[in-house]
């Protein structure tokens, strides 16, 4: 049996080890056919982009030699298998450019570049060179060893790019092709640690003069989250043909299609069944189904429907868009995380560092996979929703986070839940809503949501689910146990003024609509009401 290629991104060694590989070499032929001078593909992150670009180089690199690695695959059954090394390869992956402050993040930069540019110096017969072609050596040389200095300044790398395309366009008389793999991770962090204002000519500089018009650059393909904005720090460059998840081209290349997620399932003894469903599809990238590769790989090795995407890293940026968001945002948000779909104007145009609205911030979520789009309506807004449950969480996550919620508050809350110490349990949550109120604008879905959010810390424990229908009706929020030692939960929310009468009914729609039907055992249910900083509850517990 293959092995799972969980973590490892590096197309030759996938091949050359035997590793499970879903065949998306036909990109190759998308991107050519395309005839783009540099493409720009906004995807999530753990969606495939690394593997891809690291395959494409290992197809284009004329100092490579990749029969072997392609044999059997889709893109050599074609006419483009003359292409196969053909042409010289610059690649980037700047995806752990990242730091604190901008000198470090400039030695990551620096570092990245020297990493490259000393390939090329072991490519190059510098000696025998020299003779042909002095001037460009001696260029080549003096910039390698620039970034060989770890004290170099950020504005002597503006150029680096290129220099480098120059160079090897006039060593091996081909225009090269640039790959850089997450071009947008030095940006995001320079804006994660309060330095972007700072880096903001560098980014322009250095990208713009290796990327637009550029003479000696043949084509140029670029990863990221974001699309490149058209004004500020991106003047230089707004030439990029940019292909966000809205685009039908390269649609089926990134995360698995429903037939690619059942093949891979079977070979290894799992199902693509309802619960995977709804735990990882959702996705629409252009007209195609898609499933999260990351969180379908995990289940397939461990045969356990767990989160795997929340781990990823880089939700930075989500996070702190969230904090700013204003309470119309919220108020579409809302529907979202009860499970319903939502029409907003959205932007992507601009990336959310470059312009902080409600506009770019709903394109920042499309474009980093925390929302997805259901229908475009025109060019300026969309039908959009939560792809799943697994995403679901993770902004079930930030929600409580960004509410100040603190984990040791929670542990004692639903400890005193399950072991059905309702007075204590209201006591903790009463603190905990006036710690938030403010946050969450004091709304039954706001409540709700939150609520939610604090139901993560029962995974394993409690199957949480919420709106779902059950008995006659559907239930706010229903923690199915997973120990026969533990109690069932449901919970109905209500707002208004009168919180003494609506507790009772709210306790009373529990019963009414039968809840928990389909339960065993002992069930707690809850009527909560609200009225601002003020909250009360009527509880009785069941035995089923």
């Amino acid at each position: 049996m293959k092995k799972l290629p969980i973590g490892n991104d590096e197309f030759r060694e996938l091949r050359e080890n035997g590793y499970y590989y879903v065949d998306k070499t036909m990109i190759i032929k998308d991107f050519l056919d395309s005839g783009d001078k540099v493409t720009l593909i906004a995807r999530p992150r753990r969606f495939g982009k690394t593997l891809n670009m690291t395959m494409m180089r290992e197809f284009f690199d004329v100092n490579a030699d990749s029969r072997a690695i392609f044999q059997g695959l889709d893109i050599m059954d074609t006419d483009y298998a003359s292409k196969l090394n053909s042409c010289p390869v610059i690649f980037l992956s700047l995806r752990n450019c990242k730091g604190k402050n901008m000198d470090f993040l400039t030695y990551q930069i620096r570092a990245e570049l020297a990493r490259e540019f000393n390939r090329f110096a072991e490519l190059f017969d510098l000696d025998d060179t020299a003779q042909k072609k002095p001037y460009s050596v001696r260029q080549f040389e003096q910039m390698l060893g620039m970034l060989e200095n770890r004290d170099l300044s950020a504005m002597y790398m503006t150029t680096a790019l290129a220099d480098l395309t120059r160079m090897i366009h006039e060593f091996y008389g081909i225009p090269p092709l640039l790959i850089i793999d997450e071009y947008d991770q030095p940006i995001i962090s320079s804006y994660e640690h309060g330095y972007h204002d700072d880096m903001g000519d560098f980014f322009s500089a250095f990208y713009g003069a290796g990327l637009k018009g550029n003479p000696d650059l043949g084509q140029a393909i670029l990863t990221g989250i974001q699309r490149v904005a058209k004004e500020s720090i991106f003047s230089q460059l707004n030439n990029p043909k940019i292909y966000t998840v809205m685009n039908g081209r390269y649609s089926r290349y990134f995360g698995l299609t429903s037939r690619e997620a059942d093949t891979l399932l079977r070979y290894y003894g799992r199902s693509l069944d309802d619960g995977v469903k709804r735990m990882y599809d959702g996705y629409r990238f252009g007209e195609d189904e898609i499933y999260n590769p990351w969180s379908i790989l995990n289940y397939a090795d461990s045969g356990f429907l767990d989160h795997y995407w929340v781990n990823t890293p880089s939700n930075y940026l989500v996070r702190q868009a969230l904090e700013k968001a204003s309470r119309s945002f919220w108020e579409d948000f809302d529907v979202l995380a009860a499970g319903g779909s939502s029409s907003v104007w959205l932007n992507l145009d601009t990336s959310y560092t470059e312009r902080e609205s409600n506009y770019s911030l709903w394109g920042l979520l499309v474009n980093a996979g925390y929302v997805t789009v259901e229908k475009r309506i025109d060019a300026n807004s969309a039908v959009i929703r939560i792809p799943n449950e697994e995403v679901m969480s993770e902004f079930l996550v930030l929600v409580t986070e960004i509410a100040g919620i603190e984990g040791q508050g929670l542990q004692e809350m639903f400890q005193a839940l399950t072991h059905k110490d309702i007075n204590r349990f209201l006591d903790i949550y009463r603190n905990l809503v006036i710690t938030c109120t403010s946050f969450m604008d004091a709304r039954e879905n706001a409540y709700h949501m939150l609520f939610l959010g604090m139901c993560m810390t029962l995974r394993g424990v409690y199957q949480v689910s919420s709106n779902l229908e059950s008995g006659t009706g559907r239930s706010d929020i229903i923690l199915k146990s997973l120990k026969v030692s533990l109690p069932h939960v449901i919970i109905e929310f209500k707002q208004g003024n009168n919180i003494e009468k609506l507790q009772n009914e709210a306790l009373k729609q529990i019963e009414d609509q039968k809840y928990f039907a389909g339960l065993s055992g002992e069930v707690v249910c809850i009527g909560i009401a609200h009225d601002g900083k003020r909250c009360t509850a009527a509880y009785k517990i069941l035995t089923q």
